[in-house]
């Protein structure tokens, strides 16, 4: 599992995780409350949810150092986790080309 060997790698490992389980919250435990009275779904897949988010915003500013990232896309890779589907497009757009030339210069 080389993606855990850096910080990039561990910053799209949480944002994959951080992406899934806003999707989750959203299409599972948001329907699962309100259309069939499950009051517990929202608390615990929310409170995966919100663990997630604060990791991701925590493993951003390592990759920030390490990469030297502007203040203009810290702010577009932070706001990426409060927009739906964001992290999936952050890892897609930044983050992928950011660990393959991460592992060019480490190899």
């Amino acid at each position: 599992m080389e993606l855990l060997h850096s910080h990039i790698g561990r910053l799209r490992i949480i944002g994959f995780l951080e992406g899934v389980s806003f999707l989750l919250l959203m299409f599972v435990a948001m329907p699962l409350k309100y259309y069939w009275g499950y009051e517990h779904a929202t608390q615990d897949i929310g409170m995966a949810h919100g663990v997630l988010f604060i990791g991701y915003v925590i493993a951003v500013f390592p990759v920030r150092k390490d990469l030297k990232w502007s203040n203009k896309t810290t702010l577009l890779v932070l706001l990426a986790s409060i927009i739906p589907l964001g992290t999936f497009v952050a890892d897609h757009k930044l983050f992928r080309k950011d660990y393959k030339s991460w592992m060019a210069i480490k190899i």
